[in-house]
C-alpha cells in the first residue's frame, strides 16, 4: 500500500474522509521512514492531519511505528523527552531537575531536538548531563551517572528528517507529538510538557492506548516538562495505567517569569554547586523534580525533592 491510500482517506472532503486508524497510522509512518513515500505525499498528509487535528489513535499509531524502529537502549526508569523548539526560553532550570532525579538512583534518559533555539543543548554539559554519541553508548552512560542525552538526530536520522520538515511547511505537524510520545527505552513512566494545553490529553490518551503505565503531561516552560513555582497547574497522564489528573499548587509568591532575561548557561553549575542562591530557580528545580519523582511512585515527592538537593551540596563537601 503507498502512503497515497492515507492521504485520501483524510483528504476525500466533507462526509467522506476519516480519521486514520490507530493501524493505518503505523503503516503511514513506516512508509514515512522507510523513505519510499514521495515527499508530496508526506507533506499532504501531515499537512491534512494538522488541519484535521490528530486523534490518540493516530498518535498511538504513529507512536507504535516510530518505537519499532528504534535500537535496544536497555533498561531506563525515567523518560524525559525535549522537543520545545521555536520559542525563546529562560536557562533550562529543569537540566537540573532531571540530574536530581538521577541522584535518587533513578536511571533518567533525555531525549531531543529544540530546533534553532540552543539553550538545552548548551546547557547540558553545564548541568553535568553527558551526551551519548549514538544509541550504543547510552547503556554506559546511564550506569555510569544514571542519566545521559541522547539527539534525536543520531537516535533516528528518519525521525529527524521528518521533524526537520517543519520550517518547509512553517507550521508543526503530529511529528512533534510523536517525538515526545517516542519514550524510546520503553520507561515505565515518562514526564512531557506541552506548548498547548489541549496536547496534555491527547498525548495522555495515546499513553493508555499504549498501554503505558505512569505519565505527567504539564503546560511548562516554553512547552518543556518545567513547573513554574508561582502559578498552580493542572496534570493530566497516567497513573498504574488509568486516566488521572491532578492539581499542583504554586510553590512560591513572586512575581518573576521563567524567561527573565538570563541567558548565561554557567549558573546552571553555579546553582548545582552552591555558589549562586536563587530561591525562585531553586523552586523550579526541585518543584519540577518533584512531579518528576511523583511520577516514578516516590512517597512524599516535594519532600524528597527538597531533601535530594540540599544532600547533592552536603555530599560534596564530605
Amino acid at each position: 500500500m503507498s502512503l497515497a491510500t492515507h492521504v485520501r482517506t483524510l483528504g476525500r472532503g466533507p462526509g467522506r474522509s476519516r480519521s486514520l486508524t490507530r493501524e493505518e497510522a503505523a503503516e503511514a509512518m513506516a512508509l514515512m521512514l522507510s523513505g519510499a513515500a514521495e515527499p508530496e505525499a508526506v507533506g499532504a498528509l501531515l499537512m491534512l492531519l494538522r488541519m484535521k487535528g490528530e486523534t490518540a489513535e493516530e498518535i498511538a499509531g504513529f507512536t507504535e511505528a516510530a518505537q519499532g524502529a528504534l535500537p535496544d537502549l536497555g533498561p531506563v526508569d525515567l523518560d524525559w523527552p525535549s522537543y520545545a523548539a521555536g520559542r525563546t526560553r529562560g536557562l533550562p532550570w529543569f537540566l537540573l531537575s532531571a540530574r536530581l532525579v538521577a541522584e535518587a538512583g533513578h536511571r533518567v534518559l533525555l531525549h531531543g531536538w529544540n530546533g534553532p533555539d540552543g539553550a538545552v543543548r548548551d546547557g547540558l554539559a553545564r548541568a553535568g548531563i553527558a551526551v551519548a554519541e549514538g544509541p550504543e553508548a547510552v547503556p554506559a552512560l546511564l550506569d555510569r551517572d544514571r542519566i545521559a542525552y541522547l539527539p534525536l538526530e543520531t537516535l533516528s536520522p528518519a525521525i529527524f528528517r521528518l521533524l526537520g520538515l517543519r520550517p518547509v511547511f512553517g507550521l508543526r505537524s503530529c511529528i512533534n507529538t510523536t517525538c515526545r510520545m517516542l519514550n524510546p527505552a520503553r520507561a515505565a513512566a515518562s514526564v512531557q510538557g506541552v506548548f498547548h494545553p489541549p496536547y496534555r490529553l491527547l498525548q495522555s490518551d495515546a499513553a493508555r492506548l499504549l498501554g503505558w503505565r505512569a505519565l505527567t503531561v504539564i503546560k511548562g516552560g516554553g512547552g518543556e516538562f518545567e513547573r513554574h513555582p508561582t502559578k498552580e497547574i493542572a496534570q493530566f497522564g497516567l497513573r498504574d495505567s488509568a486516566a488521572w489528573e491532578a492539581p499542583a499548587p504554586a510553590l512560591m509568591a513572586d512575581t518573576r517569569r521563567l524567561n527573565d532575561g538570563q541567558e548565561d548557561p554557567g549558573l546552571l553549575t553555579a546553582l548545582w554547586q552552591g555558589d549562586l542562591r536563587d530561591a525562585f530557580a531553586e523552586a523550579v528545580v526541585t518543584g519540577t523534580a518533584a512531579l518528576a519523582l511523583d511520577t516514578l511512585g516516590v512517597a512524599g515527592p516535594e519532600q524528597a525533592a527538597r531533601e535530594l538537593w540540599a544532600a547533592r551540596t552536603r555530599s560534596r563537601a564530605a
